[in-house]
């Protein structure tokens, strides 16, 4: 007989129709990575009564990959998989993803600028949607980092027909087998354009869910540089030409994005704006914490023609289900390295 507590448990909103893999890509994040799965380890049950953490660590210079191996020898739900030299941070995803063995995937940075806990705030809409994407309602990185991602959802909007509010926020919750039959190739951050067009061949429905975002508090970030973005814009266009001809395994496309001469002129175009800006910005960037929570869920669905994301926004007010934590609030925020 089912105790009532349990069939509460498994009834709640917050948990989800199924297990659940996470993964967590890391790169020199030793000051990071054994407090943000101390915190998942603590925080998952809640959602799910099976789950899994997969680690990847990309050839870090660190102790990245001795901390990720002690927290799998010390709790069984930890898995490592360790690249021997660093392959980006799209090559670290596909690797935790292929290892991935669960009915949903979820993937989270590992450097403490997202909490697990928001968890609560995607969970109601999974299981109704393919994909459930997080975006940041307001994003503690300096402003160069923010001009550089508006102006590149605009190219992503433009080249691949992908209308998210923040295409490379790292909260995001996929249909496992869905995610795991992509066939994904993109190297660097450019996975979540491979993912999110690839997904909208096979007709996924997406809803967008407002996220916290923390500032870094240990660590360095990537990126961000005018190389990387002039770069990162050329291996843009790549994956456009690339998905030209690009039919999903799991049978009919929902229909192709109009791939157009044009469409790359102005995303090259765009692309210089950015590199640009990202130098200008650069010099002038500060630092924002995030705004007090309002009590409420920030939704974006998708429109009722049957579009990926389409244009109709709908915002949604609901209680959230998890207060907001204040940046120094964040289990850990006291930038310790030290495992535990």
């Amino acid at each position: 007989m089912t105790q009532p507590d349990s069939q509460a448990r498994r009834e709640s909103p917050r948990r989800l129709p199924g297990s659940l893999t996470l993964v967590l890509p890391a790169h020199n994040e030793e000051a990071n990575l054994g407090l943000v799965v101390e915190r998942a380890l603590t925080t998952l049950p809640e959602f799910a009564d099976h789950f899994e953490i997969v680690i990847v660590d990309d050839g870090s210079r660190d102790r990245t990959g001795a901390i990720a191996d002690a927290l799998a020898a010390r709790d069984d739900r930890v898995r490592v998989v360790h690249h021997a030299r660093n392959r980006g941070y799209g090559g670290a995803l596909t690797s935790g993803f292929a290892a991935s063995t669960a009915d949903y995937v979820m993937f989270m940075d590992s450097d403490r600028q997202f909490d697990i806990a928001d968890l609560s705030l995607l969970a109601p809409f999974v299981g109704a949607y393919d994909i459930v994407a997080g975006f940041r309602r307001e994003r503690s990185d300096p402003l160069h980092r923010r001009v550089m991602a508006e102006t590149f959802n605009v190219v992503v909007r433009v080249l691949f027909g992908v209308h998210l509010r923040d295409i490379d926020c790292a909260f995001k919750i996929f249909r496992g087998d869905l995610l795991r039959s992509l066939e994904l190739s993109a190297p660097g951050a450019l996975i979540n354009t491979e993912i999110q067009a690839k997904a909208r061949r096979q007709g996924a429905r997406l809803i967008q869910v407002g996220v916290h975002h923390y500032p870094r508090v240990a660590g360095h970030a990537s990126g961000g540089s005018v190389r990387v973005v002039l770069r990162a814009m050329a291996e843009t266009v790549l994956l456009w030409w690339r998905l030209r001809g690009y039919r999903p395994l799991t049978g009919a496309s929902s229909g192709t994005a109009p791939y157009r001469l044009g469409d790359a002129v102005v995303a090259l175009g765009l692309g210089s704006t950015l590199a640009l800006l990202a130098s200008v910005s650069r010099r002038l960037s500060g630092r924002r914490r995030p705004s007090p929570s309002t009590g409420s869920v920030d939704v974006e669905r998708p429109a009722a023609d049957g579009g990926f994301e389409g244009g109709d926004r709908c915002r949604q007010r609901q209680s959230a289900q998890q207060d907001a934590l204040a940046p120094s609030s964040l289990p850990g925020n006291d930038a310790d390295g030290a495992l535990r």
